[in-house]
Order: structure tokens, then sequence, then C-alpha cells
């Protein structure tokens, strides 16, 4: 170990300008080297800053974005089991039962744009908090509901809640955590989110067959967690939020903006449920809204662009930077193809193995309890590497090798292989479902991280809803090709074959029944060999992401007011002084 001294008695040397007498009452500074207030200058090396000790305070609130995104998650996905008896005991007689989940689908992701926009203009926490009550009202609501139209109703201001808490939890985090550490705590995110999108269908299964009206506790259920997160959110995320009057905020707001893409949504989202189960594909009632849709998302991305708002709902910086644009890119072709598997999956085993709801939600335990994990792993290792090309690339090599692998399944794969293959497919869905953040943020300033993770968060759940039609047209029309001319006989023309079949294939016996089973695995197979293709278009995209090194700073317009605070004073003393 060495260290050298400077002494500041020693002469010093240079090219220094002769000192004049007049000069004496009015000193010049030396030009040289500065002189240290220290006496000496230590050469070891220093060790790198270590991360601060997060607070207690930073933890509960990260418990309650997790607690909160619980709630989005398990709704959008508990309902799905539970339809037919909520159908049965609403007297459902129009098929309007597919809008229990079409209206929720819809007012989430239509909200999310102008929630990140929202929570820049008037703050995380009464943002959030708003959207913790939409969806508790809307829970009463739909557990109290007495017909179909009040239940659709209520999904609706449910999901405008469901879709702020969604944004809300990850821009929270941004604030919370600089994007060079933010890997693990992303990874828990996904973690919940992924727990509570698998176990959600054997809860609402198991709810739906305790009784006709069993199914309102899968809405009340809500109200306890709703309360435990809004009592959380509103105790411990003491962040700093915009000074300024109320009306002036209110001008702030991007509202020409967010409701184009409102519109747009809403359109899209209108065409899609209607493609192929209410209407045909080519009718004027699917293509007049979805192309009117696409339209409105088109001209509202060129209003952003050329008409910037002060605090734009879709960021300039994401379109301008090729990284920040792929990392959106291959956000969307996870949107679709993850969700072909999460959701078609069990039809394949209720289907193909006669397997009841909850059977075959058990049969999908293992791709889900691997899922969940995998997600915070890549949290982590991109966390800890610093880099986050390579959990990318391996997570779409692993989708396209899971697709190919379950694009295999017959109506007599043996356990070992159905088991195995959907593990494989899994790990991919649960790498990209945290992967893609990270190039889309980092080359983003800090102040554009609220807009930029509402608009991943839109993009995903729009392009879930392109997963879902696409899988379930190819489904569709393979089925009216296989499946046997007997069978199909029973059905309406223009009837959505893949669902009604399932409950009659129960009903078959002998080779009928084997005949339905084995051209209900070649028409899903068809989907996911289609799955295959969209998985490679993600990895092709990835190849070409930079890698951009992540920031170490939070936006401190957001930033949590008692992290140091809290340690030293303890809640009191952060409370007042926030």
């Amino acid at each position: 170990m060495h260290t050298a001294t400077l002494s500041t008695d020693a002469p010093l040397t240079g090219d220094f300008e002769p000192l004049r007498v007049s000069d004496v009452k009015r000193p010049r500074p030396l030009p040289s080297i500065p002189v240290p207030a220290a006496s000496t200058i230590s050469l070891v090396p220093t060790k790198p800053p270590t991360r601060p000790r997060k607070s207690k305070a930073f933890w509960l609130c990260l418990i309650a974005l997790m607690l909160s995104d619980i709630l989005s998650a398990l709704d959008l996905t508990a309902i799905g089991t539970a339809l037919p008896t909520i159908a049965n005991a609403l007297d459902d007689r129009r098929g309007d039962y597919i809008w229990v989940g079409s209206a929720y689908a819809l007012a989430s992701t239509a909200f999310i744009p102008l929630s990140g926009n929202l929570a820049d203009v008037f703050g995380r926490k009464p943002v959030m908090l708003a959207s913790i009550v939409f969806f508790a009202i809307g829970s009463t609501l739909a557990g109290a509901a007495q017909n179909m139209s009040m239940m659709i109703t209520s999904r609706s201001i449910q999901g405008i809640g469901g879709g702020g808490i969604l944004a809300l939890a990850r821009i929270i985090t941004t604030d919370l955590v600089p994007l060079a550490e933010r890997g693990i705590y992303q990874g828990l995110l996904g973690l919940v989110w992924c727990l509570a999108s698998f176990i959600g269908p054997p809860i609402g299964g198991a709810l739906s067959s305790r009784g006709l009206n069993a199914w309102r506790w899968l809405f009340f259920l809500n109200l306890p967690l709703c309360a435990i997160a809004f009592t959380l959110v509103a105790l411990f995320l003491l962040v700093r939020a915009p000074t300024g009057s109320v009306r002036r905020k209110i001008v702030k707001v991007d509202w020409i903006g967010s409701f184009i893409i409102f519109l747009g949504t809403a359109f899209a989202i209108l065409g899609l449920t209607w493609a192929g189960i209410r209407y045909p594909w080519s009718s004027a009632q699917v293509l007049c809204p979805l192309i009117m849709g696409l339209f409105l998302l088109v001209a509202a991305g060129f209003y952003e662009a050329n008409v910037p708002p002060t605090l734009p709902t879709i960021p300039p910086d994401i379109v301008g930077d090729w990284t920040s644009l792929l990392g959106l890119l291959t956000t969307a072709v996870h949107g679709i193809t993850s969700i072909s598997l999460i959701y078609y999956l069990p039809v394949f085993f209720q289907a193909c193995f006669g397997a009841s709801p909850i059977r075959s939600s058990v049969d999908f335990l293992p791709g889900s309890l691997i899922t969940a994990p995998a997600s915070l792993v890549a949290g982590i290792v991109i966390s800890a590497s610093g880099k986050y090309r390579p959990v990318n690339w391996i997570g779409w090599t692993a989708m396209i090798v899971g697709f190919g692998l379950v694009s295999t399944y017959s109506n007599d794969t043996p356990v070992a292989k159905w088991v195995g293959y959907q593990i494989v497919g899994a790990v991919g869905v649960g790498l990209i479902f945290v992967g893609p953040i990270f190039p889309i943020l980092a080359p983003l300033p800090t102040h554009r991280a609220a807009s930029a993770n509402a608009l991943f968060a839109f993009t995903r759940a729009f392009a879930q809803t392109w997963g879902i039609t696409i899988s379930s047209t190819i489904l569709q029309n393979r089925l009216e090709k296989e499946l046997p001319a007997a069978f199909v006989a029973q059905f309406s023309p223009g009837f959505e074959i893949a669902y009604a079949a399932i409950p009659a294939i129960r009903q078959l016996e002998g080779p009928l029944k084997t005949a339905v089973q084995a051209a209900f695995a070649k028409s899903m197979n068809v989907v996911w060999q289609t799955m295959v293709g969209i998985s490679g278009l993600g990895l092709l995209l990835s190849l070409f992401l930079k890698e951009v090194p992540m920031g170490t700073t939070v936006d401190e317009n957001y930033a949590l007011l008692e992290g140091e605070l809290l340690d030293e004073k303890g809640m009191d003393g952060v409370r007042d002084e926030a």
C-alpha cells in the first residue's frame, strides 16, 4: 500500500506570473493545480459505493404495490372459469356473457395511457388511491349485480380501476428505485402478477362450483384486499407531488391525445371481441370498428408527434429511439404469444383429456409455478449484470422451443411430455415478462418514466387482446376442417365451436369421441405453430437491441420523501415533514 503526500509548505512549480507590488492587496488565484484542504492525498483505491439500505416505508410501499397487482391480476383471470355459472345465475339468454370479461379488458386497456398522464400531472398517490377506489366500487356493484347489464357496467368501472393499478404499480416502482437496481423489484412485481394470473382460474372454478350465488364472492373478496392496499398506500406512499392549482394541473393533462387513444382502443377491442364469435370476420360489424380503432390509434401517434402537449401520453422519445421502440415491439409480440399459452393450454386439457375447469388449471400448474420464478430470476440477473440483452435472447429462444414442443401435443401425449414441454415455454414467458421494460426505459430520461411505463402496460394488454383473437380465429377455422361432419352438424353455422365443443365431447363415446379429441389437438397444434413463428419475430427484433447503460438515478420530482428519515425519526417524524 502506497500513500503519496502533498505538503502545503512545499514550493510550488509551474508557469506562474511574477508577483507585482500592485497585486499585494488584490492577490490573484494561482493557475496551477488546486491544493486540497487536507494535508494529504491518498492514492489507496476506494471501494465502490454500496447501495443504501431500503427503509421500512419503501418495503411497505412495495407490499402495497404487490397487493394491488394481485387484485388486478386475479380479477382479470379468475372470471373465465366462473362465466358459465354467472351467465346462468343472471339469466343471460342473449350471449352477453362474453362482455363480463371484455368490458373489464376494454376499460382497463383504454384507461392505462391516461393513468400515466394523470400520474405525471397530479402525482402518483392520488391516482393510485382513486384507482383502488374505482376497483372497490366496481367489485361491490359486480358482486351485487342482478342482471347482465348491471354486471357489464360494474365490470367497466372495475376495469378503470384495474388499469390504473396496473400502470401505477410499475410507475411508482420506477420512482422508488433507479433502473440499474430495479431488476429484482420489477421481478417481484412480475412474480406476483404471474402467480395471481395462474391461481385465478382455480379460485374462480372453486367458488363457482359451490352454489348458484357463490360466484359473488369472487368480487366481494376484493374488498378487504382493497382496504389493506388503500391504507398502505395512503399511510406510507409519501412521495413528492407536483405543485400548482388544480385548475393549472387540469389544463396540463393531455386530454385530446388520451381521448383519441381511448376511443381507438375501445373501437378496436369491440371489433376483436365480436370477431368470429358474434359476427363473421368479414362482416361490417367487425371490420368497421376494427378499422376505425386502428385509424384512431395511428392518428393519436401522429397528434402526439406533431402537436406535442406539455406532458404527452405517448413519449416521442420512444418512437425516436430505436432501442426503446424495439423494446415496445417485443412487448407487443410477447403479449400476443404468452396469452396463447396461458389462455389455451387449459382449453386443450379440457378438450383432449376431458379435464374439468379446475382440473385443467391443476394440469397447468407446472407451467404456472415456473413462470413466476423465471420472471424474478430475469430481474435479478439484469440488475446484477447491468445487461438486458442476454435475458431477452434466452427468453425468446425458450419460447420458440417451448411452443415447438407444445405443438406436438396429441390427445394421448404421456404425462411426462405434456408437463415438461409446457415448462420450457413457461420459462420463456416468465423471462420476457420482465425483459422488455429495460430496453424501453434505458435510453429515456427519467422524467419520461411514467408515460413510458404506462405505454408498456398498454401495449402488453392491447396485444393480449389480439393474441386471444388470433388464436381463437385459427382454432375456429381449423376445427371446422378437422372435426367430423357428424359432430359439427349439431352446431349452428357461424357458432364458435371451440367452447361449445368441450361440454359436448364429454357426452361422446367410442371412436367419435377419439376422433373429435384428435381433431381438437391438431387444431391447437396449428395455433402453437403460428406462435413459434411470432416468437421468432420477437427473437429477431431483440437481436437489434442496443445495450444502453441503465440509469442510476430516479426522478426527484416524485421521489420517496421518507427514505432516509424513516430509520432516524420513525414514521411520526416522517409524516410531520411530509
